[in-house]
């Protein structure tokens, strides 16, 4: 759609941004911009919902630490991560969101668990330590400031130290209108493999990427 008022990236903080996609309908008023750095496509600042509306959002998952469906759905990244796990390591869950179910699959594991979210465990002190392993499922998308956050998660991570995402990831962006995972109004930041390779690469990690919506950052 051209450089119709480009917007700089909040990821990559390049400039470099394009109007992608806008959406108009029951669901949503919201511009969309795909970077042509690191690939990310955004929701800019005016189109967020307040935090009060995020909240009552939040507030309205299930996300119950003892539903098995819950539980299984995060042994998606877990499953991944856990041949790399040391009993005893010291871990953090970043977003662990009103009920930190992995933190608790976690601590199964052998793990000491730490856990930090903005509304619902905002203690900013678990990130003045460091973490052999951090996991981050179903938050990426909802980073308003990717860059900061993904600063804030090499700050907290030890080298050798291995980070866990789950996110939805598109690689074919022509599949993007028909998306279910952009109609979120809590959901502003959106990756594909490009992307994630991008910040692997920003940060001097190694990317890998397992099985569909999970990435594996492994910190030398």
């Amino acid at each position: 759609m051209g450089n119709i008022g480009a917007r700089e990236c909040p990821l990559c903080l390049y400039g470099e941004t394009t109007l992608f996609y806008v959406q108009r309908d029951k669901t949503g008023h919201r511009d969309f911009y795909q970077c042509g750095i690191c690939d990310l496509v955004f929701v800019p600042d005016e189109f967020h919902i307040s935090p009060k509306a995020q909240l009552e959002r939040y507030r309205s998952h299930n996300n119950d630490t003892d539903d098995p469906e819950y539980q299984a759905f995060l042994s998606r990244l877990l499953d991944e991560l856990r041949p790399h796990l040391v009993p005893g390591a010291l871990a953090l869950d970043y977003g662990s969101g009103p009920g930190p179910a992995l933190a608790a699959m976690m601590r199964d594991e052998g793990l000491r668990v730490r856990t930090y979210d903005p509304f619902f465990q905002p203690g900013r002190s678990v990130l003045e330590e460091r973490y052999s392993f951090v996991t981050c499922t179903e938050t990426a998308e909802h980073f308003a400031k990717p860059r900061r956050d993904f600063d804030t998660l090499e700050s907290v991570l030890k080298a050798p130290g291995w980070l866990g995402i789950m996110t939805g990831m598109l690689d074919d962006w022509e599949e993007f209108p028909d998306w279910y995972y952009h109609r979120d109004p809590t959901h502003v930041s959106f990756y594909s493999r490009k992307s994630m390779s991008w910040i692997g690469e920003r940060y001097s990690w190694e990317a890998l990427f397992p099985r569909q919506n999970v990435v594996l950052f492994k910190k030398e």
